[in-house]
């Protein structure tokens, strides 16, 4: 994807910003409430970067809105472009000391916000200010165009909003680093032990809730998450007709279900390519729901067989081409 220019200079045209002197009132408000509660504590450098998803935008994105401008990056894995912007916006959030907020998005797991956005193709970046959204840049753009464009939008949110951005303690990581630094999690080989033997005895149920039990307390152990994706796949197909699935996905090539139940069986077979192929054409031939539901189980499917392989990075290229 080259990189497109969205509207760097809009963001000093509030002309076009509907609503505008509605959303000044209530970015006051909320700072005149903010004052009387004694003020905003100053937070850490890394608070300055922060992720978001559907659920927390309101208040993530929204509502800080109000008191300081809020960059958005919309970003994917598997977006090349994405891995060198991402990078730089939050070298910028840190070295610009509170005057921005960056909320990253992953388009893959908030769908219904990339819709809303109206994005075409990522890295795609956006601005919210005391509630209004400005389109920023698409693309990985030069820094000194990046910049450029976060000075205006500050001075936007100072001249017209009186966003004077939040207040930031250089310290508070280092002098908090031993009290909130993650303890270890695990070790694990009791429970790692059980799912292993819960999968040989054909207790599917029970491999998965062992791996859960780890991914409670460490979400990003890597042996659970590749255990818990594949229990759950054998979950799914054990009590399947083999021949009746693959016969009614035959007749119904447009319909998801039908196609998701088929990759199933697909990847338990071994025929990896076949199954990550199939979901991608679900994926273009549906929309609404059904395509959603085959694009997360694809995702799933690439947690079984990992993130390194090369199979994986090629339907995940395919899957953006579908998608953007």
């Amino acid at each position: 994807m080259q990189p497109r220019n969205m509207s760097m200079s809009g963001v000093v045209d509030l002309a076009a910003v509907k609503a505008a002197g509605e959303a000044k009132a209530k970015a006051e408000q909320a700072r005149a409430e903010a004052a009387r509660q004694g003020g905003a504590a100053a937070v850490a450098p890394s608070a300055l970067v922060i992720d978001v998803d559907e659920a927390g935008f309101e208040r993530d994105v929204l509502q800080r809105s109000a008191e300081v401008p809020v960059v958005i990056d919309f970003w994917a894995e598997w977006c090349e472009p994405c891995k060198q912007l991402g990078p730089l916006l939050e070298r910028l959030a840190v070295e610009y000391n509170g005057r921005f907020l960056l909320a990253k998005v992953d388009v893959d797991a908030n769908q219904m916000l990339m819709q809303q956005f109206g994005i075409q193709g990522i890295p795609a970046v956006f601005a919210v200010v005391a509630g209004q959204a400005l389109p920023l840049f698409q693309g990985a753009a030069p820094e000194a165009q990046i910049r450029q464009t976060l000075d205006q939008l500050i001075q936007v949110g100072e001249e017209r909003f009186g966003l004077t951005g939040i207040a930031v303690d250089p310290n508070a990581e280092s002098d908090g680093a031993a009290e909130s630094a993650p303890v270890p999690a695990g070790p694990y080989d009791a429970l790692l032990e059980a799912a292993m033997s819960a999968l040989d005895a054909g207790d599917l149920a029970g491999a998965v809730q062992a791996y859960k039990n780890v991914l409670a307390d460490d979400p990003g152990h890597p042996e659970a998450k590749l255990g818990l994706a594949q229990a759950e796949l054998l979950a799914r197909v054990q009590d399947m007709d083999p021949q009746q699935v693959r016969k009614t996905a035959a007749e119904n090539p447009g319909d998801a279900t039908a196609q998701i139940a088929a990759a199933d069986l697909d990847l338990v077979g071994g025929h990896v390519e076949d199954a990550f192929g199939r979901l991608v054409d679900a994926v273009r031939r549906t929309t609404g729901e059904e395509r959603d539901a085959a694009r997360l189980r694809l995702l799933e499917l690439f947690e079984v067989i990992g993130p390194e392989d090369p199979r994986v990075t090629a339907a995940r290229q395919a899957l953006a081409r579908v998608l953007f």
